[in-house]
């Protein structure tokens, strides 16, 4: 971390307990995430939680949702000053042993190609767009989970959103449901 242009030291931002049903697996910290260490404190935030049809409440309470990004530290800036991808080293050395900690989880919501390919595996479908476009041939898996491929939130994906409105139409009306049915068995 100390080589990118932020240089800044590493700040895991990882939030769950062992109850909650609904898995939120992101990408990567962003800086102001970084900063406040707390997932989706910035307008990606607002967008994911009225997605998932969810207060800010809801969202942070580890009981009913956990976030947990592929990478778990803000990556840092490219030369364009965009995000840097997720490091690989966060979900090669603790990624199995955090999703065998909450076995319960039975809904995973899959943001961006890194979560999606990481949980999808050979299941993922070319790109974000193909992979969310098929959300329905992944929506059950094994054992009763459920899973959602979705875009990143970020307002940088506001053009992709005007460009599928199937998303908002068909995915988000089968989203919210799946949500709420388990954040209130939590």
């Amino acid at each position: 971390f100390a080589a990118t242009a932020t240089a800044h030291a590493p700040r895991p931002v990882v939030w769950f307990a062992r109850g909650a049903r609904v898995l939120v697996a992101s990408q990567a910290p962003g800086m102001r995430v970084h900063l406040s260490v707390r997932p989706f404190t910035d307008a990606s935030g607002q967008r994911l939680r009225a997605w998932m049809g969810v207060d800010e409440a809801t969202f942070y309470d580890r009981s009913r949702v956990a976030i947990v990004p592929m990478g778990f530290c803000f990556p840092g800036l490219d030369a364009k000053g965009g995000d840097l991808p997720p490091r690989r080293e966060c979900a090669e050395h603790w990624r199995a042993d955090l999703m065998a900690a909450m076995p319960q989880i039975d809904l995973l919501l899959l943001i961006g190609r890194y979560a999606q390919a990481w949980h999808l595996g050979k299941a993922r479908q070319g790109s974000v767009t193909d992979t969310v476009r098929n959300w329905r041939s992944h929506a059950l898996r094994n054992e009763g989970t459920m899973v959602f491929p979705l875009p990143h939130p970020s307002w940088r994906n506001t053009a992709w959103l005007k460009k599928n409105p199937w998303f908002e139409a068909e995915l988000l009306p089968a989203l919210r449901p799946a949500v709420w049915e388990r954040i209130n068995d939590a």
